[in-house]
C-alpha cells in the first residue's frame, strides 16, 4: 500500500524522540504537522547509531539519558495519533525491536496508531519474520535503498517495501552534505525500474534549494539532522524554532508545487 504524499517535495521530518525530553517532542512534532510535514519519523534513541552523524548521536545520548525507550516512543505515538491522524513511522535500529519481540512490537505499534516502521540496520533479505508480524497488522515496511546497492538488492527492496521507499541520497552516515543532488537523481532512477511506490530522498537534505530539488525527481524529501540541530540550537522555543525552519523549507518551494494534483 503506497503512501499518497500530498505536495511535492512532501516533508518527511525526523526527531529524536525524548530530546530534549517526551514533551517536548510531542509538541515539536505537532508543530511540525501543523506546518506542514506529512510524516513524522519517530526516532527511537539508541546507544550506539552508527548510521546516524553527530548531531543525532548526541541528541540520542540526551534521550538516553532522560530514560527515553522503545516502549515510551510507541505512547508518545498514541498520544500523538489521538491529536492528529498525521502520518507517524518508527524510525528505530535492530537492537530496541528485537528485545521487544517482533510480535510485540508489531502489535503495539498497530495499537499506538502508527502508519509503519523502517528499521535501519535490518538487512531485507534477514526481514522474513518482521515482515510477517507487521503485515498481518497491515503495517508499512520501509527499507533503506543505498547508491551502493546492487539491481538485485533494489529488486529485493521494492518486493518487500510498502508505503514508500527511503532512497539514501549518499554512502555514509546522516548529516548535511554538499553536491548530494546527481547521486540521489540516479539511484531514485534505478529505483523506478522495480518499484512504483514514491519515494523518499533522505541522509543530507539540509537546505531549502536541496529540499526543493529532491522534488524534481522524488516524491519527499526527509529531513533529519537539520531539524534536530534546530532543537538542539534553540532551548526553550524547540516547536517555534522548528516551525520556523519547516516554513523556510516550503518557502523555497514553486507554487505550482504545492499541491499535487
Amino acid at each position: 500500500m503506497a503512501i499518497a504524499f500530498q505536495t511535492r517535495p512532501a516533508l518527511v521530518a525526523y526527531v529524536t524522540c525524548g530530546d530534549p525530553d517526551l514533551t517536548t517532542t510531542r509538541n515539536v512534532i505537532l508543530a511540525a504537522f501543523d506546518a506542514g510535514a506529512e510524516i513524522i519519523e519517530l526516532g527511537v534513541p539508541f546507544s550506539d547509531p552508527v548510521a546516524d552523524g553527530r548531531v543525532i548521536q548526541r541528541a540520542s545520548d540526551r534521550a538516553l539519558g532522560r530514560g527515553t525507550t522503545l516502549k515510551k516512543v510507541l505512547e508518545l505515538a498514541a498520544d500523538i495519533r489521538r491529536r492528529s491522524q498525521a502520518g507517524l513511522i518508527i524510525f528505530s535500529y535492530l537492537n530496541p525491536i528485537l528485545q521487544m519481540g517482533f510480535r510485540r512490537f508489531a502489535q503495539a505499534a498497530a495499537q499506538a496508531g502508527v502508519d509503519g516502521a523502517l528499521v535501519t540496520d535490518l538487512p531485507v533479505e534477514e526481514a522474513d519474520d518482521y515482515l510477517h508480524e507487521m503485515r498481518m497488522r497491515r503495517l508499512s515496511t520501509i527499507f533503506l535503498a543505498a547508491p551502493t546497492s546492487t539491481d538485485q538488492r533494489l529488486e529485493k527492496i521494492a518486493q518487500s517495501a510498502n508505503g514508500f521507499v527511503y532512497a539514501v541520497s549518499r554512502t555514509g552516515v546522516t548529516g548535511a552534505q554538499e553536491r548530494l543532488l546527481d547521486d540521489a537523481r540516479q539511484l531514485v532512477i534505478r529505483l523506478r525500474r522495480f518499484s512504483r511506490l514514491p519515494i523518499a530522498v533522505g541522509f543530507g537534505i539540509s537546505t531549502p534549494a536541496q529540499f526543493v530539488g529532491v522534488g524534481e525527481f522524488a516524491e519527499a524529501a526527509v529531513v533529519g539532522s537539520a531539524i534536530v540541530e534546530t532543537i538542539e540550537q534553540n532551548p526553550g522555543r524547540e516547536p517555534e524554532a522548528v516551525r520556523e525552519f519547516i516554513n523556510r523549507l516550503f518557502l523555497a518551494r514553486p507554487p505550482s508545487s504545492a499541491k499535487m494534483v
